[in-house]
């Protein structure tokens, strides 16, 4: 199913808004009252930010400001919310750059055909010049919203799960096969060897080797892993290597579809947000991932087939035709992806250990090392 082509070509563009004239800023200070008028105005001519007052700063590698704003008569009819977030890179660290660029580059192009899975983008920019990487975006405060945030330690129901995913099959089926996003260089390519993100390994050579021998982890690592976790390396290389020579068709992926990167609305649909490592990819790195990371063991191993099979129907709905058999083993192999992801989590011991370990359960219930030759 192809996904229609938005005119504007943003996707080959290095900056979202080519009239600018200056570099955004990589300095939050920057973004006052003035800084953040003339840069809305690129989309909203006449749009005049009267006040802006910080209301939290979350500083990180993707810096977080929520704001509340007083706007003229333009903004406000424009539909501009008077409390934002804006997110950027104002670390002064360049590493971090290129995640922040990548979510830019997602919102200009893509919020607005999704925008049922998103929160609501009101401005989104980027430098990519050679000279400069960097991304802006200004979001909806989440916050004001009567949202239920939780992270992966808290699982969900399986009902919660099979909505989840019927949206889940929007996003993967409405971009299925799609040439417009053969045409997008900026868009890397999951599991390829110069998407070196994808290879935690690379980015924290020290790290795998502390977290693979805590006694906590060998505890509940599948035997496999457990008598050698040199063979995460192993298998995630397998992995790569057969993503790229798979002829299977290619759709836009989450990349990182882990439960705290979502919200739960009134109304039981789900938002996505943190569309940093966005990828061209297969659907089942984001399904098995937030499949097998976001339910209890129990409601997992008495409700996977069912909700495969949920998957399944929506995408058929999107036109896309999946064979429920090689689906299955797909989630099977996609397994690993969970234990590589959250083994080499940096966050909390209590956020990780439950996630980890459900991963662990499931590679051992489906066998997932008979996908790996070691």
């Amino acid at each position: 199913m192809a996904f229609d082509a938005d005119s504007s070509m943003q996707g080959t563009l290095v900056r979202g808004y080519p009239q600018r004239p200056r570099h955004l800023p990589t300095d939050f200070s920057a973004l006052d009252r003035d800084g953040l008028t003339g840069l809305l105005q690129l989309r909203y001519p006449g749009l005049v930010v009267e006040e802006a007052t910080l209301v939290e700063f979350v500083s990180g590698h993707s810096s977080k400001a929520r704001m509340a704003l007083k706007l003229n008569a333009v903004g406000r009819e424009a539909g501009v919310s008077e409390y934002v977030c804006l997110k950027s890179n104002w670390s002064g660290n360049p590493m971090s750059s290129g995640a922040n660029l990548a979510e830019a580059r997602f919102y200009g192009n893509f919020a607005s055909r999704l925008p049922a899975l998103t929160p609501k983008c009101f401005f989104a920019d980027w430098d990519d010049d050679g000279e400069t990487r960097q991304g802006l975006i200004v979001l909806e405060d989440l916050k004001r919203r009567p949202a239920e945030f939780r992270n992966s330690k808290v699982p969900l129901t399986v009902d919660e799960m099979a909505r989840s995913l019927r949206q889940l099959a929007q996003l993967h089926g409405s971009t299925w096969d799609s040439p417009e996003l053969e045409t997008m260089a900026w868009l890397q390519v999951a599991m390829a060897p110069e998407t070196t993100v994808d290879d935690y390994w690379n980015l924290m050579g020290d790290h795998f080797p502390v977290h693979n021998r805590l006694p906590e982890r060998l505890a509940i690592f599948p035997r496999w892993i457990a008598e050698d976790p040199e063979r995460l390396r192993t298998g995630f290389r397998q992995l790569s290597a057969e993503e790229m020579a798979s002829p299977m068709p290619r759709c836009l992926i989450h990349g990182d579809s882990h439960l705290g990167n979502t919200c739960r609305l009134p109304d039981g649909s789900r938002l996505w947000f943190d569309w940093q490592i966005v990828r061209r990819g297969r659907p089942w790195r984001d399904y098995s991932y937030f499949v097998a990371g976001s339910l209890c063991v129990e409601d997992r191993r008495r409700a996977e087939r069912e909700l495969l099979r949920i998957y399944c129907d929506a995408m058929a709905a999107q036109g896309v035709r999946l064979d429920y058999d090689t689906a299955f083993d797909e989630y099977r192999r996609w397994i690993f992806w969970g234990l590589w992801a959250w083994q080499s989590n940096m966050n909390p011991i209590e956020t990780t250990m439950e996630p980890l370990e459900r991963f662990c359960v499931a590679a051992e219930d489906l066998e997932t090392h008979t996908f790996f030759e070691y």
